[in-house]
């Protein structure tokens, strides 16, 4: 399903700097055109097919999901990737669309994205909900590359390397993720499939390419853009942080310490810990999209009041 239940989906085409950007867009059944419209952005390895669970949980809402570059069918875009790139992206999508404003929901590196994106194009954002990303997370410093990219993504990132005969052998694999344990489901498995392209060798791979993830990973953790837009951030900001990660392993991304820490530093970012849901099954899971849904409502509720 990709949320059209509620809506009507259409895929988009942006030009950026080194390329074509893919968006999908969910237009509202019953909305109208002064509906409420919602920025999502996806996570590191991820596309746009990552949101249809939470799409489906808000008629009435127009909502615009990108693939960021070097991911998805935006993986063709030439250029670096960083933060300030996909932030002047998220530009360019909204500009294509005549949206001057909206609320921006980023999901794990959507979240630090996101936080970029507020603070380089502040009159683009009304505010800012973060699921499971979006403050630093808590890595050695001094790290290489390689070493920081599995620490923080283990598996994720090997898989990027790997090759696979087609898109049932692509699921097989991924039938076995302990995050996935209980929540397989067919939205998952049509986000799973598009993730897959030729590799023109006969074989199939990730379309998102380890060179991108790491050039996204490096500047995320030891960059410039995110501790600047963290310093000067003035968006009403929300974070919902799980206790399990990509492994559904505990304490998560953001273990109590260091999560208390961060919030002391950024005592304006709004907190709630949601207790059940590890990395993915907070936004790609029935339950946990409907959690995410609520807080979107709610933020539009907020949005709205002050207009």
């Amino acid at each position: 399903m990709d949320g059209a239940v509620n809506h009507e989906y259409r895929k988009i085409d942006v030009a950026v700097d080194g390329g074509l950007l893919r968006a999908g867009v969910w237009e509202p059944l019953d909305g109208g055109p002064d509906a409420p419209t919602v920025l999502l952005v996806h996570g590191v390895t991820a596309s746009h097919l990552a949101w249809p669970f939470v799409v489906e949980r808000l008629p009435g809402v127009r909502v615009v999901a990108p693939d960021l570059r070097g991911r998805g069918r935006s993986n063709g875009i030439s250029g670096p990737a960083g933060m300030t790139a996909h932030a002047a992206d998220l530009a360019a999508l909204l500009d294509a669309l005549a949206i001057d404003r909206t609320l921006v929901v980023g999901h794990s590196m959507g979240g630090f994205v996101s936080v970029v994106f507020a603070h380089l194009f502040p009159e683009r954002v009304s505010r800012l909900l973060l699921v499971d990303g979006g403050l630093p997370l808590d890595v050695p410093a001094g790290l290489a590359t390689d070493e920081l990219v599995a620490g923080i993504l283990g598996p994720t990132a090997a898989r990027l390397s790997m090759r696979f005969a087609g898109t049932e052998a692509y699921l097989d694999f991924w039938r076995q993720h302990p995050a996935f344990t209980g929540a397989w489901t067919p939205e998952l498995e049509r986000y799973l499939a598009y993730d897959l392209v030729d590799d023109g060798e006969g074989a199939f791979r990730p379309a998102t390419s380890y060179a991108t993830t790491a050039d996204d990973t490096v500047d995320m953790n030891t960059g410039e853009a995110l501790p600047a837009a963290l310093a000067g951030l003035r968006h009403p900001s929300r974070l919902l942080t799980v206790p399990r990660g990509l492994q559904d392993e505990p304490p998560g991304l953001y273990a109590p310490e260091h999560l208390a820490r961060l919030l002391a530093a950024y005592p304006a970012v709004d907190h709630e810990r949601v207790e059940g849901f590890n990395h993915y099954t907070i936004v790609m899971s029935p339950s946990g999209a409907e959690v995410v849904a609520a807080a979107v409502r709610e933020e539009l509720a907020a949005v709205a009041a002050v207009a």
